[in-house]
């Protein structure tokens, strides 16, 4: 008696194909679709209230290359924080329109007026501050999957 022999890693490779195939034919849920193209009014997004602060999403989805992204915009009452310092898995970008935030990034803190951006890597402690006298405006892209 004969033992199986193993499949080499050139067949195992030429078999992916046809087993994802299979697995989406067994009812296995289809990829999600890629965020569209458009223009966003500023007027049209919704808007989220808490407290001083306001939070309008714009959008939240992959893009045609299955990557995560998410941006939203803030408006950052005087003297408020968005939450505390925090970290997570995926990466932020931050630019500052208007106004004056202090950025806290693994104890180091740094003061941008308008016009400023942040980068924050995966796993970094980071939070931010409006130590201005009128509201802080700025965007966060939120690049990656947040868990």
């Amino acid at each position: 008696m004969t033992s199986p022999r193993k499949p080499s890693r050139r067949q195992v490779q030429a078999l992916l194909p046809a087993l994802a195939g299979l697995s989406a034919a067994a009812g296995a849920a289809p990829a999600p679709e890629a965020l569209p193209s458009r223009a966003i009014r500023f007027e049209d997004l919704a808007v989220r209230v808490n407290g001083k602060n306001k939070s309008r999403p714009v959008l939240d989805g992959l893009t045609h290359a299955g990557f995560p992204v998410e941006m939203h915009q803030t408006e950052l009452g005087p003297g408020m924080e968005p939450h505390p310092p925090h970290s997570h898995l995926n990466e932020e970008l931050l630019m500052l329109r208007e106004g004056t935030l202090e950025v806290t990034i693994s104890g180091r803190s740094t003061t941008l007026g308008p016009g400023g951006s942040v980068y924050v890597a995966s796993g970094e402690v980071h939070g931010w501050r409006n130590t201005g006298a009128t509201a802080a405006h700025y965007f966060v892209i939120a690049l990656g999957a947040k868990k």
